[in-house]
């Protein structure tokens, strides 16, 4: 069994959102994008932001950022912070055009 489940990482994600918004993931399609685009920004050379991370995959490690709440998945069209680390969650009809352009 993987841990964290998606289950467990889409409440996490969406237990911080108020209950009058909308979720922020609403599939876990929209998650395991966000956490490629985390594992890709730690193989080009982002620095991790948990612990323990020496000798974990890129994907192991972007995953219990989103967990952790380290990193933070924004909605399609919110701004972006300064200093902290973002996976933008695409919206489902733009995702297939996100991923062939990257």
């Amino acid at each position: 069994m993987i841990h964290p489940s998606y289950t467990e990482l889409m409440e996490v994600i969406n237990g911080a959102n108020e209950e009058d918004d909308t979720p922020i993931v609403n599939s876990r399609y929209s998650l395991v994008l966000a956490t490629s685009k985390r594992a890709r920004q730690i193989i080009a050379g982002s620095q991790p932001l948990v612990k323990k991370s020496r000798g974990k995959k890129p994907l192991s490690i972007a995953v219990q950022e989103v967990y952790e709440g380290k990193v933070h998945i924004l909605p399609p069209n919110a701004e972006l912070p300064e200093e902290e680390a973002v996976a933008e969650a695409p919206a489902a009809e733009n995702a297939a055009a996100e991923e062939v352009t990257e």
